[in-house]
């Protein structure tokens, strides 16, 4: 290994399929469209895509140990969606994410994590109980928390059926182009991610 090797930041991104890219051509996806954007900032860094669409945070707990490779620096932790959606109960999503920052943690990697913003369906207490853990965990492990995933494209849409413009057809997973902009807005945030890795 090169000396320019070994000062490359290798970053996992722990998520579901809107970390995985679904729906996208590889090339379109959070992680190639994020690795890009870094590196484009100047950051050595590669960024390993551990994704998988349906994962809950129980499959991300599943998969925690061995995403954990010696070779991993950081960690961005994007899960909760699955969660949500099926309705499942925020204690238990809670104690998932728990485990997973603790296995990062004990990992000594450094760590992001990444929240969701969820409608009212399930009742006013399901929203503040979801959208509470993310931030609690954060100052629990005294970790950054970006506080949205879509916030970029809540900003840029304004109501939810702007907003669709940057969705795909099932109005679930970000376009290309929503995709580009969630990138553009949290790629500060991992910007210093990479210099506390560095530190």
């Amino acid at each position: 290994m090169t000396a320019a090797h070994a000062e490359t930041v290798t970053i996992a991104a722990l998520g579901d399929s809107l970390t995985a890219g679904y729906g996208l051509d590889q090339e379109q996806g959070f992680v190639p469209q994020m690795e890009a954007w870094l590196r484009d900032q100047g950051a050595d860094v590669t960024i390993v895509n551990a994704g998988v669409s349906g994962d809950t945070t129980a499959g991300g707990l599943s998969r925690v140990g061995w995403t954990l490779t010696p070779d991993v620096d950081a960690m961005i932790v994007a899960l909760g969606g699955n969660d949500y959606l099926r309705g499942l109960d925020p204690a238990v999503s809670r104690a998932n994410l728990d485990a997973i920052l603790s296995a990062g943690q004990d990992a000594g990697v450094t760590m992001l994590l990444v929240g969701l913003n969820v409608g009212t369906n399930y009742g006013p207490d399901f929203k503040r109980d979801f959208e509470g853990m993310y931030v609690d965990l954060a100052a629990q492990y005294d970790i950054p928390l970006y506080p949205d995933m879509f916030a970029a494209m809540r900003i840029e849409g304004e109501t939810q059926d702007a907003m669709r413009r940057f969705m795909q057809s099932d109005g679930i997973h970000p376009s290309a182009e929503g995709v580009g902009m969630v990138v553009a807005d949290m790629g500060p945030v991992v910007l210093d991610l990479i210099a506390e890795v560095r530190q």
